[in-house]
């Protein structure tokens, strides 16, 4: 395959050396990593190794080391240099449940990444977002849909959280790419990812700086230590960030029971910690302008507790305090260089050079199947997928919106396709179908028209609007929020939003009086594309609807995933990552941290969508349902049934979910995933039906155990009920 770098690229990806230096044996790529560090640390005086451990790290010229920053972002492709290909947001991503896409999806990042890291060192840029290092994935249990960031995670279950996570840290890493990859400490990587934020970190946006996040011991290690610990298991990741929050009273970044007892100690985890970016000003900086901690007297005593609690490095600038700490005698210089073998060990590691370009298709092809897999069929009374029309309307707020697709933390497409331009494609396309099977067009032509903003109630519909809406045959209403509405720590005030978070979970108002006077002004079939990084409660609209698609913050091919989606172009939807609550009453107080009544885990109403959801064109059916104890293995039989008419895509594609119950554990949830597979079945290809095969890892039957305050293994006879989502279930004894 064709290279995607030189040998000379190594100059590039960590130290950009010089021929003067290259005596150094820090230089010597032939050593092991360990040699290399160790030689490094002994050339290196107090104040330089002071200086590797703030993410803005110096150059050091008399050792040819040129500057680098360990501050960068990936959560949805390459972000805040300039072009780069924007792929769904990590919640869309969470949907597709396919964690192979998501690997495969992450590699392309990291690709991209590697190409434009060696054009910043080529134009002499050194600076934040340029490095290998990022600060990615966040897998935060998105406990709340109120919380304005959770449209960065991988939704509300610590399995689903789990197996994307570790799929987006080993794309990132390259992990289990090269052909000589054993799993060895000193195996090269493509980019160092970071699991964040550690931990119990949900919101509220507007007061994250001072706010304590208490929750029981039952919960922390049941849904919100579950993905760290087990993407550390099972993974070299290379950073964990400390959170901005206390938990239980400490801040998360001086926090010795968290890093010291649990993440050191308990996880054996031996790569960096690195502080939210200016966390540790929130532990002793005056409330001049927003409010904060204030736990520790000092800039130095507040560096002292963090570096004491097995911190490695800070995001923010507080080099000055460390010194000072350093130099009070609060921290030995023994545990500076404990620090610093972290820090240089993954610059070290990092060597992008070793890997080939592993990718036939181009990031917008990657892009479009990420997208396409995360859209979520929620209702289809029939309606779907549009044929044989003459006019469609398509309206709403989210219609034309090209900044909407890109959610936040993302780069700048070299294009992007919204919603509205993806079903004028089909118009462009359609009459000479490049696709056997595709058999002509769904529909002649569109009327457009925003018909309302997304929340205020400003817009003034044209004049002839009710006339061309009603010459139409369907409606698709584009509607939802946006992320000018919901994101990280926005300056945003109005009713049902604040500082990024939301106050009511509601569609807006003004969009469901739109529907409504839709539905009775035109009586046509509507179709709702709903765009959003969260839950939105529908109760109030779902009768007056035909169709729900939810289509999150898709990225930049979004618009073409929808148009094709909505025609039965692509049949591959995915499922609900998060539940989808019928009204805000239904959620417990957004401070309160218990998990009681949260989530499709622990809550006692009934959802309006429950997670996991979501509908297909094609009917799946299962049958002759075992399970091997001695494999830990679920085998089942799998068919496709049929397939909707007007559906043009060949095959379907089936998420098989199991669940498990054990009524006979205190405290277990009353059900919780434990795998989750996608398969892909046609009605006249081999073979169908289909014998599966899911492995259950033991991990995820572990609970809780008062005495001792950890997870333990299930007793000996044990009952358990593994459950597959629409097809059966089978009852085993551990």
């Amino acid at each position: 395959m064709k290279r995607l770098l030189t040998l000379a690229a190594l100059v590039i990806a960590n130290w950009n050396l010089s021929t003067a230096h290259c005596q150094f044996p820090f230089r010597d790529t032939t050593l092991s990593v360990e040699a290399r560090v160790n030689d490094l640390i002994s050339r290196l005086t107090l104040d330089e190794k002071l200086a590797f451990l703030e993410h803005q790290n110096p150059a050091i010229e008399r050792l040819g080391i040129k500057p680098y920053s360990w501050w960068n972002e990936a959560l949805h492709g390459v972000a805040r240099n300039g072009i780069a290909t924007v792929y769904p947001m990590p919640i869309a991503l969470a949907a597709t449940f396919n964690s192979m896409l998501v690997n495969d999806v992450y590699a392309f990042v990291a690709t991209e990444a590697v190409r434009k890291h060696r054009e910043s060192l080529a134009d002499g840029k050194y600076g934040d977002y340029t490095g290998l290092t990022f600060f990615t994935p966040n897998i935060n249990i998105f406990r709340d849909p109120r919380w304005g960031r959770g449209m960065e995670t991988f939704g509300e279950d610590p399995y689903l959280t789990a197996t994307m996570g570790l799929a987006a840290v080993d794309g990132l890493q390259g992990n289990g790419r090269l052909d000589d990859d054993k799993g060895r400490a000193d195996t090269p990587l493509m980019a160092a990812a970071c699991l964040k934020h550690l931990a119990v970190h949900s919101g509220p946006e507007g007061v994250r700086h001072q706010f304590d996040s208490r929750v029981s011991n039952r919960d922390l290690w049941t849904s919100y230590l579950p993905a760290f610990e087990y993407i550390i298991k099972n993974s070299n990741v290379q950073q964990v960030m400390c959170g901005y929050n206390r938990l239980n009273g400490e801040p998360c970044c001086t926090n010795r029971h968290l890093l010291t007892d649990i993440l050191r100690n308990q996880w054996h985890y031996d790569g960096i910690v690195v502080t939210d970016c200016w966390a540790l000003n929130d532990c002793w900086e005056p409330d001049t302008v927003i409010p904060r901690h204030r736990t520790h007297p000092t800039a130095a005593a507040a560096a002292a507790a963090a570096f004491g609690s097995e911190v490695d490095l800070e995001c923010g600038s507080g080099l000055a305090a460390l010194k000072t700490a350093v130099d009070s005698g609060y921290i030995a210089e023994q545990k500076i260089d404990k620090h610093l073998r972290r820090v240089l060990r993954t610059r070290f590691l990092i060597a992008p050079d070793k890997f080939d370009t592993l990718f036939e298709s181009s990031n917008s092809e990657m892009a479009f199947q990420a997208a396409s897999e995360s859209m979520v069929l929620l209702k289809n009374n029939g309606v779907l997928p549009l044929r044989k029309l003459n006019r469609i309307a398509v309206l709403g707020p989210n219609a034309a919106d090209s900044a909407m697709a890109l959610g936040n933390y993302n780069g700048t497409p070299e294009h992007q396709v919204t919603i509205l331009q993806g079903l004028n494609n089909l118009l462009k396309i359609m009459d000479t179908p490049a696709d056997e099977f595709v058999t002509g067009n769904p529909f002649s032509s569109i009327y457009f028209d925003t018909a309302c903003h997304l929340v205020d109630r400003n817009y003034q519909l044209p004049r002839n609007f009710w006339k061309e809406v009603t010459q139409c045959d369907a409606i698709v209403f584009c509607g939802g929020i946006s992320p000018a509405l919901e994101g990280e720590e926005l300056q945003v005030d109005m009713p049902g939003f604040h500082k990024g978070d939301r106050t009511m979970i509601e569609l807006p108002e003004t969009q469901r009086d739109m529907i409504k006077a839709l539905r009775k002004q035109t009586k046509k079939p509507i179709i709702l594309v709903l765009c959003t990084g969260s839950a939105i409660a529908l109760e109030e609209v779902v009768d007056d609807v035909d169709a729900i698609m939810v289509a999150w913050y898709g990225g930049q091919e979004m618009g073409d995933a929808v148009a094709t989606a909505l025609t039965g172009l692509t049949n591959n939807f995915g499922r609900l990552p998060v539940t989808f609550y019928r009204a805000t009453s239904q959620l417990p107080d957004f401070e309160d941290y218990s998990m009681k009544g949260r989530t499709y885990r622990y809550m006692d109403e009934k959802p309006l969508f429950a997670f996991g959801d979501g509908l297909s064109y094609s009917k799946f059916s299962y049958s002759d349902i075992a399970f091997d104890r001695e494999t830990m293995t679920l085998s089942a039989t799998l068919k496709m049934d049929g397939i909707m008419p007007g559906c043009q895509y060949p095959e379907g594609k089936e998420v098989v979910q199991v669940y498990l119950s054990s009524p006979s554990v205190d405290g277990s949830p009353r059900s919780q995933l434990v795998a989750a597979e996608s398969y892909v079945l046609g009605m006249d290809s081999e073979p169908n039906p289909y014998r599966i095969s899911i492995k259950i890892d033991p991990f995820w039957l572990r609970h809780y155990d008062e005495t001792s305050d950890i997870m333990i293994p299930p007793a000996p006879g044990t009952q358990f009920t593994l459950e597959i989502k629409g097809g059966g279930k089978v009852t085993f004894t551990y």
